[in-house]
């Protein structure tokens, strides 16, 4: 079996407990001696049995082995990387059994993570997130105040319109960020614009 890492605490001794996210479900695992396998990080993804599946204990980790990216040795990325993936135990957390959407969308970040710029995959996955999700609010009415939005638009948490004034918040062009909705890629958006957007994804999914 197959899985993204996405969270770890430690157990009794040198245990630990991860929290596995693989294409059919998302998982608590027990990993005797957990801390001393580098194997078994934040964000990695790993290959795994699993045993004691059933029993009233946590069902355990075996067989561990890593399937590696080429960008893990560059400090920046894998730090971005670990940014991104923290966000998934929260949004994920009461879930069990789901759909291979998320551990797909994962795999594909991951694949083009050395291609391309991070902040950008980050804003275009989380784009196809909240359409997956039925989340995507593209109309052009404040969520505040609920009038129409002019040529500036800011953003709330979930990449929710409001005005700027409305928000107390800087802003990106209107159409810019329409077409952003509709495609769902940054092509069309200047770095510092991504960089606006990659700040609101940050805050939560």
């Amino acid at each position: 079996m197959k899985g993204f890492v996405l969270g770890l605490r430690k157990a009794k001794n040198e245990d630990s407990i991860a929290l596995v996210l693989s294409p059919k479900d998302v998982r608590t695992y027990y990993r005797f001696f957990g801390a001393r396998h580098s194997i078994l990080q934040l964000g990695n993804l790993i290959d795994f049995e699993v045993e004691g599946e059933g029993s009233s204990f946590l069902p355990r980790l075996r067989s561990l082995s890593h399937l590696g990216f080429p960008w893990l040795f560059d400090k920046n990325k894998l730090l971005l990387w670990h940014n991104f993936i923290k966000l998934f135990e929260p949004h994920l957390k009461d879930a069990e059994e789901i759909d291979s959407f998320y551990y797909d969308l994962l795999l594909s970040a991951a694949k083009k993570w050395d291609k391309q710029n991070p902040k950008r995959i980050v804003c275009e996955s989380y784009i196809e997130l909240l359409d997956y999700e039925g989340r995507l609010h593209d109309e052009e009415n404040c969520y505040i105040c609920e009038n129409p939005i002019e040529a500036q638009m800011a953003l709330m948490q979930a990449f929710i319109p409001a005005h700027p004034e409305c928000l107390y918040s800087s802003s990106l062009p209107k159409e810019k960020i329409l077409e952003f909705f509709r495609s769902q890629k940054t092509i069309h958006l200047e770095d510092h614009e991504v960089e606006y957007l990659f700040d609101i994804v940050m805050k939560g999914l």
